[in-house]
């Protein structure tokens, strides 16, 4: 069962919607901007209408399948961890781009929100808020670099882990995250290595 679902909610995460509404939109997200196939890639290249269904359906990949399986209990304790790493590791190496796909941010979203009932998806929503008011006050309110953006995104996850630990959640749950933050640092490995760079 734990393998069974793992590959329905892999080939969930591995379904590029934002890349294929991109080309629907006669843009090869690949050949624009930082070249990411996800959702605020195809905001900047398509508008906000198509940017927008790219982030619901990047968010919704990654939430029903995790969803279903919590809400009728297909897989309990320590075998959710790959289940909910699936949609993730899906978007991330996606067969459909040759095993490379997007920084996997809204599918992160979606699958936290099925796994703790938006709890945590909130949570990560609210350092990131407070992670990009704090880079515009350091850099006198202009927007911050896409290099900071990654650190704030990986930095981000960093802090939720705090939230974790004093909440108590079980220990399921603190492995799904450690994996989720070793994924966002190797999808946003090149901003990482910028902002480092830039700050040496």
């Amino acid at each position: 069962m734990i393998v069974w679902w793992t590959a329905v909610a892999w080939l969930s995460g591995s379904c590029m919607f934002s890349y294929w509404l991109g080309r629907l939109a006669r843009t090869n997200l690949k050949a624009f901007g930082d070249g990411n196939p996800g959702a605020l890639n195809l905001w900047l290249a398509a508008g906000y209408k198509f940017g927008i269904a790219g982030i619901v359906l990047d968010f919704l990949k990654g939430y029903v399948p995790v969803l279903l399986v919590m809400d009728y209990g297909l897989v309990e304790g320590y075998g959710i961890v790959p289940v909910a790493l699936a949609p993730i590791v899906g978007h991330a190496f996606s067969p459909f781009l040759r095993f490379k796909g997007g920084k996997a941010i809204a599918v992160t979203f979606g699958v936290w929100s099925a796994l703790t009932r938006f709890e945590v998806s909130l949570i990560y929503a609210i350092i990131l808020a407070l992670l990009l008011l704090l880079g515009r006050a350091l850099n006198n309110g202009k927007p911050v670099s896409t290099s900071a953006d990654g650190f704030q995104v990986v930095c981000g996850m960093l802090f939720v882990s705090v939230y974790l630990y004093t909440r108590g959640f079980p220990s399921a749950i603190l492995w799904f995250w450690l994996g989720n933050l070793l994924l966002l640092a190797y999808t946003h490995r090149r901003e990482l290595s910028a902002f480092v760079m830039r700050s040496t």
